[in-house]
């Protein structure tokens, strides 16, 4: 890295702001490599996304504000303070127990919030499911499944309550409410969300994809066909997949 910021005229000229829009995609394309448990994939990414952290330093360095040392001294620094259960006589005999001494131990580093840490950025189905895993450390919390289910009706019923009389921001409110109870309801059953959501998309973009190699086979195109045509070849695609 040293060597490239003195000689290459690209990665010489890279700022914070210019590297931020690469470093996102490196993560998504981790993100998927972690999804299709593609072991090859993910080494590289790593590599990749390593790659930005040495850059990141690199440029934190030129400016006089840290090192990659610094970084990494920090890390393991943060991470001695946040498990007093293993580097301290503090007794943590469950994960919960150490969540809740994370939070704790947050709080008391100057965290005014133990909701401050979360991003604004992140994406909004991920900030709902940490959003709850966050509040959850200090009890705030449904006692069971079923009344998690019963909040997912409720708010179901408003949705369509809404919808009838008409007012788009009411309707926009309770979508909301839905989708948040329904990350809820998915914590509760152990189901991971984000993961869910994007295996039920690669499962209609494999199907549609079909439904058009199919379609093609008889000399047709989708932009022909009618709703209930595509639908026939729909249900002929999960035949197949069943079989």
């Amino acid at each position: 890295m040293d060597e490239l910021r003195e000689q290459c005229p690209w990665d010489r000229k890279q700022t914070i702001h210019t590297l931020r829009p690469q470093t996102i995609e490196e993560i998504y394309e981790l993100s998927d490599a972690l999804n299709n448990e593609n072991w090859k994939d993910i080494k590289e990414e790593l590599g990749d996304l390593l790659l930005h952290i040495v850059f990141y330093s690199k440029i934190g360095a030129e400016q006089n504000q840290f090192t990659l040392d610094d970084v990494i001294e920090g890390v393991c620094n943060k991470l001695v303070g946040r498990h007093p259960h293993i580097y301290s006589n503090v007794k943590a005999e469950d994960e919960e127990t150490v969540k809740q001494n994370w939070e704790k131990i947050k709080q008391k580093e100057g965290k005014k919030s133990i909701l401050s840490g979360i991003p604004p950025s992140m994406p909004a189905l991920v900030k709902a499911l940490r959003l709850q895993e966050k509040t959850k450390t200090v009890g705030f919390e449904w006692e069971n499944t079923q009344q998690v289910k019963e909040k997912v009706d409720e708010e179901i019923q408003e949705l369509y309550e809404a919808v009838a009389g008409g007012n788009a921001k009411e309707i926009e409110d309770e979508m909301g409410d839905v989708f948040f109870a329904l990350i809820n309801y998915s914590r509760f059953v152990k189901v991971d969300p984000e993961l869910a959501l994007e295996q039920t998309n690669k499962k209609f973009m494999r199907r549609f994809q079909r439904v058009e190699e199919m379609a093609a086979a008889q000399g047709k195109s989708l932009h022909d066909m009618t709703l209930w045509e595509m639908d026939a070849l729909w249900n002929k695609v999960k035949e197949e997949e069943r079989k």
